[in-house]
């Protein structure tokens, strides 16, 4: 009787140091293949049953961050778009982190390519950000990002993924030239004009013309795009009837707009 109660407890313990072996070289591999992707595009784009593999499926000891969104021009979300660029420039910022590991990932189901995947968790909304913690199971509501309540600015994104996971990322924006090239080319109008006015400068004591400028610019400072400048109200609001964020694949969206 001895021998046969030991020679079951060696099999259970058999059983459970291969199953143990198992699922660590199938996580040694999500996470090499995770991290090859991310090395090529911090922005994983999955579909399915990559979905299914990578972020529900165990063992899982990294955290993922998955922007659900509709790209497609026919699907009409006209913010999704500036949200993947807010999303872009925060994966882009790990990618190149001195802290980069691969304890955290970035991907991205669009509709198109699996709408399955919306299905699965149980929503038609674009755009969101849902954060699949080391933890299996459904996320919390804490692990969805609230763009209704603070946009979806990546500095707002990656502040959010810290209170998650403790992990700081420094945002690196892409150098804007724009506002300077705009400067260069004004001085280069005003330059040029007083240049061929170089022997009748009268106009610059022109009343009418001094009046224009100043009520033009009167009329920039209160206007509701100077408003949205200094405040920077988020985009969309949730509509608190349904709950629904600005884009809805099953019916029309409902939103408040707090830009003027």
């Amino acid at each position: 009787m001895r021998p046969s109660l030991f020679a079951i407890f060696s099999l259970i313990i058999l059983v459970q140091l291969s199953t143990c072996q198992v699922d660590s070289n199938a996580l040694s591999e999500k996470i090499e293949q995770l991290t090859e992707w991310s090395l090529k595009k911090p922005v994983i784009r999955l579909n399915f049953e990559k979905f299914k593999h990578f972020v529900k499926s165990a063992p899982r000891n990294y955290s993922i961050v998955v922007m659900l969104t509709a790209l497609a021009p026919h699907r009409g979300c006209q913010i999704c778009r500036p949200a993947n660029d807010e999303f872009q420039i925060v994966a882009q910022s790990w990618r190149y982190s001195p802290q980069f590991s691969n304890k955290l990932f970035f991907a991205m189901v669009d509709f198109d390519d699996a709408p399955d995947i919306f299905k699965m968790l149980n929503t038609a909304s674009a755009p969101q950000f849902i954060m699949f913690g080391r933890k299996q199971g459904k996320p919390k509501t804490a692990d969805h990002f609230d763009i209704s309540r603070v946009g979806f600015s990546a500095e707002q994104i990656a502040k959010w993924i810290n209170d998650r996971t403790d992990i700081n990322i420094r945002i690196f924006r892409p150098p804007n030239y724009s506002g300077l090239l705009l400067v260069v080319l004004l001085v280069s109008m005003i330059a040029s004009l007083l240049y061929v006015k170089r022997n009748n400068l009268e106009f610059l004591y022109n009343k009418t013309t001094w009046s224009m400028i100043v009520i033009s610019a009167i009329l920039i400072f209160i206007s509701g795009q100077m408003w949205n400048q200094i405040r920077g109200p988020p985009m969309v609001y949730r509509n608190p009837k349904t709950g629904q964020v600005p884009w809805s694949l099953v019916e029309q969206a409902w939103w408040f707009s707090f830009s003027a």
